[in-house]
């Protein structure tokens, strides 16, 4: 790859997660002690950034520097990459998480699996909602571009993740789509609630390619995209 592209990506990386905390470039280089031109650059892809300009601004956009590293690497030239695409496009997977770490981990397992759908990341549950319903920020999407599925953290701010499955599996436009729960305990009473209200399986934090492999079988994933296996020469 190109050192121009590896910088394009990288910038539209920080844009992604600088527009996801909803701060403009110049509170971004505040946090960053960067000027706001320096920023600028970097989103155009126009900078060569050090691995201590890198970990600046991931501690300014309060995400780890994986999660940055890793939303830089899931994107891609191919149009079915999985990928944290913007909200006017069609998504396969509504992500719901608000942690930085846990999301890294689920992205990962994800792409070990080798899905390569649209992934679309909201950090609550109030934005989850709007997403799924064309509200606030969401408004200009269109009602029947529904994501295949939902993987919905419990623990949200604004909505928690039990009223956000309740209200989904309330709306006949949305209760089809089947939603797995992310839960840091398998014993809690928030799983039981959970299949009552209709989830379709929960996999238990942080997640891993073993325990979300664990619930595949559950799901019906005639729509999930596989990227092929790489062949090994011996």
């Amino acid at each position: 790859m190109r050192n121009n592209d590896v910088k394009k990506r990288f910038g539209t990386s920080v844009k992604f997660w600088r527009n996801q905390l909803g701060v403009s470039q110049e509170i971004l280089a505040e946090r960053a002690d960067l000027h706001r031109t320096y920023i600028c650059d970097v989103e155009r892809g126009s900078r060569n950034v050090s691995l201590e300009i890198i970990e600046k601004l991931a501690r300014a956009l309060e995400i780890s520097t994986s999660a940055l590293f890793l939303n830089c690497a899931t994107q891609s030239s191919d149009k079915s990459a999985a990928r944290a695409g913007p909200p006017d496009e069609l998504v396969d997977i509504l992500f719901v998480e608000d942690n930085p770490d846990d999301e890294a981990l689920t992205m990962q397992a994800l792409k070990r699996a080798n899905l390569a759908n649209r992934i679309h990341v909201v950090r609550d549950g109030q934005a989850a909602l709007d997403f799924l319903f064309c509200a606030g920020e969401y408004v200009h999407r269109r009602l029947d571009n529904l994501p295949q599925m939902i993987l919905l953290d419990l623990v949200l701010p604004k909505i928690d993740g039990l009223e956000v499955l309740r209200r989904i599996k309330a709306h006949s436009q949305t209760r089809s789509i089947p939603v797995v729960v992310l839960t840091v305990s398998n014993r809690s009473q928030d799983v039981a609630e959970s299949r009552r209200l209709g989830a379709k399986a929960y996999i238990v934090k942080p997640v891993e390619f073993q325990n979300f492999s664990e619930v595949v079988p559950k799901l019906n994933l005639q729509w999930a995209v596989l990227k092929p296996a790489p062949i090994i020469s011996t």
